[in-house]
């Protein structure tokens, strides 16, 4: 074989090209993390539960990254629109989301934008029930009142819900396989969604009780129903979904998730920091004021078996009845 010196040229250029993600993938796991803000991305409005939940890491962990935490809302298809970008930024750990059970709830239809996969957990942050809220003045006094007239004229109560595929559409999907039929009104914006029922745009709501706890606490609205196994501690008085038969108890969790693929030194990073965030009293406080599970904070590696179980109980309420 004769080969030319520009072969021996080409033939080097390649191999050099074919190293480069190699040496940059070393190089991000060598360097010091972070060197640079790091984003975190809340798919939703601003002045929702997401985006409580990084204003509130961003203020507790710029101190212990050593660098700024700037909140971007990119709202939007149910979370879509925001994982979007997440997963067009670099895996480099530099860009953060804000994953909540509404967005995991994407991966259990059909074509979802991105797989379970395409993301690496750095911490669960959050773990809370969902309620069905009425206005305070409202004439259902008790879940059984609403039960009794969904059941008697199908699709005529309207319930606010933040969007279609979601944990709130699963819920609400069982419950009228089971008899209990309602309208399901979207409203992709959290202030719009829980001002609805008070102004008899929808006739109840679906939501978390801290996401609404100024509501609560100003005597504005009530809980009738709480979504899961046993009652909630706050709300002694409210029956919980299944010891009324009704066995759906998908908790809404908000979870801080990076790309799949970013180092192992900056995903540590994130670990460790968000342990410290959680630890912190303003962070125990800021649990109690959402109503909260006060033991939700689970690690990088416990969080990953969470998010593959949770996604596994929605694809089996997906499925149809």
């Amino acid at each position: 074989m004769n080969l030319s010196r520009r072969h021996f040229l080409y033939a080097g250029s390649a191999l050099a090209a074919a190293g480069l993600p190699l040496r940059r993938a070393a190089f991000a796991a060598s360097e010091k993390f972070p060197t640079r803000p790091v984003e975190m991305i809340v798919p939703w409005g601003p002045g929702g539960g997401a985006d409580q939940l990084a204003r509130q890491i961003g203020k507790l962990a710029e101190p212990m990254f050593g660098q700024g935490v700037p909140v971007v809302n990119v709202p939007g298809g149910t979370g879509a629109t925001g994982m979007a970008k997440l997963l067009a930024t670099p895996p480099d750990g530099y860009s953060a989301a804000i994953y909540i059970a509404d967005a995991h709830a994407l991966l259990a239809g059909s074509n979802p934008r991105w797989q379970l996969s395409d993301i690496t957990p750095a911490a669960v942050m959050i773990q809370a029930p969902s309620f069905i809220f009425v206005a305070q003045d409202s004439r259902f006094k008790t879940w059984a009142d609403f039960e009794k007239e969904a059941r008697a004229s199908p699709n005529k109560l309207k319930v606010a819900t933040l969007g279609f595929g979601s944990v709130d559409d699963f819920t609400l999907s069982y419950l009228a396989g089971k008899g209990v039929n309602v309208i399901q009104v979207p409203f992709s914006k959290p202030s719009e969604r829980y001002v609805s029922i008070l102004g008899g745009h929808a006739d109840a709501l679906y939501e978390q009780a801290g996401d609404v706890g100024s509501f609560l606490a100003g005597k504005q609205m009530r809980p009738l129903l709480v979504f899961g196994k046993e009652r909630f501690p706050a709300f002694k008085d409210v029956p919980c979904s299944y010891e009324l038969g009704y066995q759906v108890a998908l908790p809404q969790f908000r979870a801080v998730v990076l790309r799949a693929g970013t180092p192992e030194g900056a995903l540590s990073v994130f670990d460790s920091v968000m342990g410290k965030v959680a630890a912190t009293e303003e962070y125990k406080k800021f649990l109690t004021e959402q109503i909260a599970d006060p033991n939700s904070y689970l690690t990088a590696s416990q969080s990953g078996a969470f998010l593959e179980q949770q996604l596994s109980e929605m694809k089996a309420l997906a499925k149809p009845a």
